[in-house]
């Protein structure tokens, strides 16, 4: 297989390929309980069921190209790192860690849980894969029932869109928060269940809220309830930049980079519900789904054109104008998952930070319908990722019953 061209969106995320508060290395965390596998073993599962992606075998070359490689060597990509204080620090460590060449920029670690448990966190490179490709990645790792499709409104003849005006002008503003990330970073999450989760989603009586609209409408009521929101009320506001999977609807297994973004105002109204109402109301007016394609077919467009235009709007989208944070959301719509006899009790997204940007807030969902809360920001934050994990549980929780 000869070299290949980076897509434009995998050449964007290159671009800030280096270490300290660049590293765009980001991690997916399946948690377990029961024993954990022996080492040898988990390299020869991942060895198997991971042998015919050729997207693991691709290392970044001179310009902007994918060089293939021969099949991953298990022994490099798997294994168990030095054990650290906590699971968490551990965890933090190893995403704050950038890649070097010449290896395809992705490991699967070994991890040490509290209470007997142990965890596998598979990270790699932004630029190689995106979250759902994380996820697919581990699905079949793990043994049970194949992941089903997601329901996409419309997706058998999705009307065309071209991306309006609204999708280049500001629509962030700087929050307390922003400045320069250090090189360090601090993880913290928390949990709801599944019937604290679906009580949220059931709390409007409009109709049904989606998932997406609770997490977002929480993360709204937690920046507020962190003080992190700042005291100016004028427009623009505090909004979300939420990554939509882009896949074709029958290659959801499709690894590498599909997604784009589409930017979600965050109210700061005082009531949850409000805000929940408000933040539902957008995403079903956007069309969050057609609008992210049609972005991505723009940004398809763009190969080749890279130059002076392209790197200055490529500094506008890393500003806090264009948003200000990340919250990303992923669901394993799959059964019960097992890894030989220690079953799977959560996941949790750990997003790379970029420039300016040193929080982010993700949700991923299990197969029970419980999700994993998970809040990343640089070191010299720490604090704010402890509080926010713990107020977004709570603005979950404020919206049932």
């Amino acid at each position: 297989m000869p070299p290949t061209p980076m897509s434009p969106l995998d050449a964007w995320l290159h671009s800030h390929q280096a270490g300290g508060s660049l590293c765009m290395t980001f991690g997916l965390v399946a948690r377990f309980v029961g024993e954990p596998p022996a080492l040898d073993a988990l390299r020869d599962r991942a060895a198997h069921r991971w042998a015919h992606h050729d997207r693991l075998r691709m290392s970044s070359g001179t310009g902007l190209r994918w060089i293939p490689g021969p099949p991953f060597d298990p022994v490099h990509h798997v294994g168990t790192p030095a054990r650290r204080a906590s699971p968490d620090e551990h965890t933090a460590h190893l995403i704050a860690r950038p890649f070097g060449p010449p290896r395809p920029p992705w490991q699967l670690h070994l991890l040490p849980g509290p209470d007997g448990g142990f965890a596998l966190l598979l990270r790699a490179h932004h630029a190689l894969l995106d979250g759902r490709s994380a996820l697919v990645l581990v699905q079949e790792l793990l043994d049970g029932p194949a992941a089903l499709p997601g329901q996409r409104a419309g997706s058998q003849a999705p009307p065309r869109r071209r991306p309006g005006l609204t999708d280049l002008l500001p629509a962030g503003r700087p929050l307390p928060l922003h400045g320069p990330v250090d090189s360090r970073r601090a993880v913290a999450w928390s949990t709801v269940t599944a019937g604290e989760l679906a009580a949220a989603r059931d709390a409007l009586p409009s109709g049904r809220a989606s998932a997406n609209a609770v997490f977002l409408a929480a993360t709204a009521g937690a920046l507020r309830g962190a003080g992190a929101t700042g005291r100016l009320p004028f427009l623009p506001g505090v909004c979300a930049m939420v990554p939509v999977d882009v896949r074709p609807d029958d290659d959801g297994a499709l690894l590498g980079n599909h997604y784009a973004t589409v930017r979600v105002p965050l109210p700061s109204h005082g009531r949850a519900r409000r805000r929940l109402a408000a933040v539902d109301r957008f995403t079903r007016r956007v069309a969050l789904h057609e609008r992210a394609r049609a972005q991505a077919r723009a940004v398809a467009g763009m190969a080749g054109r890279r130059g002076a235009l392209t790197e200055a709007l490529g500094r506008y989208v890393d500003s806090s104008l264009y948003s200000s944070l990340l919250c990303s959301s992923l669901a394993d719509r799959g059964g019960p998952r097992t890894l030989g006899p220690a079953a799977l009790t959560g996941l949790a997204l750990l997003p790379s930070l970029s420039p300016g940007h040193p929080l982010a807030v993700t949700m991923v969902r299990d197969a029970t319908g419980a999700a994993t809360l998970t809040v990343v920001t640089d070191h010299a934050r720490r604090v704010l990722a402890g509080r926010l994990s713990a107020l977004l549980r709570e603005e979950i929780r404020a919206l049932g019953p």
